[in-house]
């Protein structure tokens, strides 16, 4: 089975249309590219229900739509028998976690990513100001993996999206050690999405690292694939390179939801 497990519902223009016909057209590309299901995961912070989470400013300049028309564009869908799952990309806010909870309760999600874009108030994937410029290269990577590795225990989550984003800009510290970090992920039970959207990015390549993988596989966590697509041509981009590396590391399958209850498929 061939899934993508990260997309964001936008027209073709990339801005949000959160509305039942906006999905069409992902589903109709995923079935040219050979997927055969597709995960809604917009992020969170676009949604005035999550407000009083956000303290940075490129938070709450977006935090304006509501989230009920989101939900319900992507569940109509699901319920008209369409091959398409209720998420949600949602950053993680160290200390919040009950009140995230709290907020996404009510929603029947399939499946919860977890994204750390923004450690100590300091953009990893964007910026000024950047972490990796307040703190330099090594502290980035440490700062960052910590912090992913609370979003791991933290039970908030199902899948920890793109989980090396740290490295988005190139900088990499070249003998990282990822078993603290693959331990909390075994701990907390999360899978790990394998993401083309790397190879979109200056970095140029899959997240995560093949030494990241290999170490979540030798504790047994899940995986899921994902596109990042933000336009439905890039639905399943690149998915041979993600079965490549799947394969090189030794998964053999991957994980599918619904209402949050996971199992394994064999991946296609």
């Amino acid at each position: 089975m061939i899934i993508d497990y990260h997309m964001h519902l936008r027209d073709e223009h990339e801005e949000l249309a959160h509305r039942a016909s906006a999905v069409e057209p992902f589903v109709t590309a995923a079935r040219l590219a050979g997927v055969d299901e597709i995960g809604f995961t917009e992020h969170v912070y676009y949604f005035e229900q999550t407000r009083r989470l956000w303290t940075v400013p490129y938070h709450l300049e977006r935090c304006g739509h509501d989230l009920d028309d989101y939900v319900t564009a992507v569940s109509d869908a699901k319920a008209r028998g369409l091959p398409v799952k209720l998420g949600l990309e949602v950053d993680y806010e160290p200390g919040r976690e009950d009140e995230t909870i709290a907020i996404l309760e009510p929603y029947a999600w399939d499946f919860l990513l977890g994204s750390v874009h923004f450690v100590d108030g300091l953009a990893v994937d964007g910026g000024p100001p950047r972490l990796i410029d307040a703190v330099g290269v090594e502290g980035a990577w440490h700062r960052y993996f910590d912090v992913l590795a609370d979003a791991a225990r933290s039970g908030v989550f199902d899948v920890l999206s793109h989980p090396d984003l740290v490295k988005i800009f190139g900088d990499r510290v070249p003998t990282f050690d990822y078993g603290p970090v693959a331990d909390a992920i075994a701990e907390g039970g999360v899978a790990v999405e394998v993401s083309t959207a790397g190879l979109r990015k200056p970095v140029g390549e899959l997240y995560p690292d093949a030494a990241f993988l290999r170490a979540c596989h030798d504790r047994a966590a899940p995986i899921t694939t994902a596109s990042d697509a933000h336009v439905p041509q890039l639905v399943g981009r690149d998915f041979d390179l993600a079965r490549a590396l799947l394969e090189s590391v030794g998964y053999e399958t991957v994980t599918v939801f619904d209402r949050r209850r996971p199992s394994q498929v064999a991946v296609g």
